[in-house]
């Protein structure tokens, strides 16, 4: 919506032209003598309403619809040439085929899919349904930026995040805010801030904005981050309950994905029973669509393995697995985790 810090009569004539009225029909409107608004009409931007006759401008622009803020936009700022409703549908299309490539970590062609828009387009002469979709966009470019491993710096998820926070809290949508501050906390977990993430992430957790399915997902990830700092105990109590939740909420991959996680803090904890006991439910019940989703299964099930001197060497042929398909796909955060735990084992 645009909004008027100081009206003149360049904004006032622009406002009834913008409502189709006729110099009378706008002054009864506002409830203004007519002469009032023949002068704006005649002066133009060098004249300026009393700031009474401001508020009434203010309040009538507020009351207008959609379609006139649209023209008022229009007549005020000719220059802005918003992308089309054709190209608007065309964007949508792109986004959702590129959550698809996201998905199965075809980043060539995703990053073909969302620069093309990002590209070609500048923000401040977006509509807010072009903000809409380049926000979409950019906290999609976020999640391709993340998955590679590009998690700090100017072409970095974090900063794709926060870009991206900044427009969906210029069109005040709190659902996509609160998604994008879930997913700043992962950039804290993977740069390895777990304390601080994990203080966000249980904020999260109970925060209205999201969907009851992204709090649990965001109560799982406080025990991901309490499980990597060694408190293996409180976060495997978090991570049960947030189980239970996907269960509730009849997420079975989420609750996979559950199982796959108190696998590794049972594992830290030194309890391995525990640990191949949520981990074989892990592999039996997760689907591997996805390299990302395989690679992470098999890096949980190898370092589960090689914590065991009777399994090691089973351990190192699934880390291998696991390294030479995220070395296919360019998954360089998960490549160097095996690294570490490869590391952390020769040590």
């Amino acid at each position: 919506m645009v909004s008027v810090q100081q009206w003149t009569g360049r904004e006032a004539s622009a406002l009834r032209a913008a409502l189709r009225m006729s110099t009378r029909a706008f002054a009864e409107h506002l409830g203004v003598a007519l002469r009032t608004v023949a002068k704006w009409e005649s002066l133009g931007a060098d004249t300026q309403p009393r700031p009474d006759t401001q508020a009434v401008l203010d309040t009538a622009l507020a009351r207008a619809d959609a379609a006139a803020h649209a023209r008022f936009e229009g007549v005020l700022f000719p220059e802005r040439k918003s992308a089309g409703l054709a190209d608007y549908e065309t964007w949508t299309d792109d986004i959702e085929r590129a959550v698809v490539c996201v998905s199965r970590q075809d980043f060539p062609f995703a990053s073909t899919l969302l620069n093309r828009w990002l590209g070609s387009h500048d923000p401040h002469r977006l509509d807010h349904k072009g903000l809409y979709l380049y926000g979409r966009s950019l906290v999609l470019l976020g999640d391709l930026q993340r998955d590679q491993g590009a998690i700090l710096g100017p072409l970095s998820a974090l900063h794709s995040y926060r870009t991206a926070r900044g427009m969906f809290s210029e069109l005040d949508i709190p659902r996509r805010v609160a998604q994008i501050e879930l997913s700043l906390a992962v950039v804290q977990e993977m740069s390895g801030r777990l304390e601080t993430s994990a203080r966000q992430y249980e904020l999260l957790s109970t925060d209205e904005r999201l969907s009851p399915r992204d709090r649990a997902r965001a109560q799982l990830w406080v025990g991901t981050a309490l499980s990597k700092e060694g408190n293996n105990e409180y976060a495997t109590n978090v991570m049960t309950a947030a189980t239970c939740a996907f269960e509730d909420l009849g997420e079975p991959e989420d609750w996979s994905v559950a199982h796959q996680k108190l696998a590794l803090a049972h594992r830290g904890g030194g309890d391995l029973k525990q640990a191949l006991h949520y981990i074989d439910i892990a592999r039996t019940t997760g689907t591997v669509d996805s390299p990302m989703q395989r690679v992470r299964l098999d890096t949980a099930y190898g370092h589960i393995l090689l914590s065991d001197t009777a399994t090691r060497n089973d351990g190192l042929s699934v880390l291998d697995q696991a390294a030479q398909v995220a070395r296919q796909f360019g998954l360089s955060h998960q490549l160097r985790s095996i690294e570490g735990i490869r590391s952390d084992q020769q040590g």
